[in-house]
């Protein structure tokens, strides 16, 4: 289902990540009390360095991070330079109070190109980010019995044409799980920031960004091309379950197992 349509600019490779990492992660305590959740083991290696890994081998030169839930363990992780990849951040002191419409909007002033925007629960196989470092695009896949959250349905074009909410009912369309990585063009992003400054000025601090995508994509002010996630890897990982379950699916790296192996014969 990846889509390669004629959007303006969609040729331009973006070399610019956003990662929303202000959360508590509450639902993964005790690993995240002393711990952010980004800095989470999927077995031999965090959440955060996956992502740096998968950013270096896709050629991006700068991240801005959004911080809150103990923001100092991250920075001392991370400094400010990963190998060619510079790291800057934004601290936002009312992430106890407020969701990540908010973390989305404190990079307003940060970021003025086209970016491509994570989340600090995702671990995901690097090739899958090779149909999304071009702009307007958002990474989903097929509906699943066990999946839930917001989906999208998705047209022959495979332009996203609406937005649902998370539900148990039976539903007869064909829908698709958001994966929460989108990719925005600047014209994209200065659409989203002015819906933005509406939302958060009249005190919406505490809802999802994806109803202000939900409600652009309706008056059709902003686009997104699909980008399917279905042929590798990836997990979101929001609980100890889910942390099991990304672990069978992202194994420790045999070259280490086999060493570890080899010292114990």
């Amino acid at each position: 289902m990846n889509s390669h349509s004629d959007n303006s600019g969609s040729n331009i490779r973006i070399t610019t990540a956003l990662l929303l990492a202000a959360g508590t992660g509450s639902r993964l305590f005790p690993l995240t009390q002393n711990s952010p959740k980004c800095l989470t083991l999927v077995n031999d290696k965090s959440i955060l360095d996956r992502l740096i890994s998968n950013l270096k081998s896709q050629g991006f030169k700068r991240l801005v991070i959004v911080t809150g839930h103990l923001k100092d363990c991250i920075m001392d992780y991370l400094g400010e330079k990963s190998g060619d990849l510079s790291i800057e951040y934004i601290h936002s002191p009312l992430y106890k109070t407020t969701n990540n419409i908010y973390s989305l909007w404190m990079a307003r002033n940060m970021i003025n190109e086209p970016f491509v925007l994570f989340e600090s629960d995702l671990v995901m196989n690097s090739t899958l980010l090779d149909d999304m470092v071009y702009p307007d695009r958002m990474a989903v896949a097929l509906m699943k019995p066990w999946l839930n959250g917001t989906t999208v349905s998705v047209n022959k074009a495979n332009r996203v044409t609406q937005f649902q909410e998370g539900t148990t009912e039976s539903y007869s369309d064909i829908r698709y799980k958001t994966v929460n990585i989108y990719s925005f063009s600047l014209s994209s992003w200065q659409a989203i920031v002015k819906q933005l400054n509406q939302y958060i000025s009249e005190g919406s601090v505490n809802c999802y960004y994806e109803t202000v995508f939900a409600e652009m994509i309706d008056n059709k002010s902003l686009t997104f091309d699909s980008v399917s996630f279905d042929h590798k890897p990836w997990y979101e990982i929001d609980t100890l379950k889910d942390l099991s379950a990304a672990e069978l699916l992202f194994p420790k790296e045999l070259k280490k197992v086999a060493m570890r192996t080899n010292a114990m014969a």
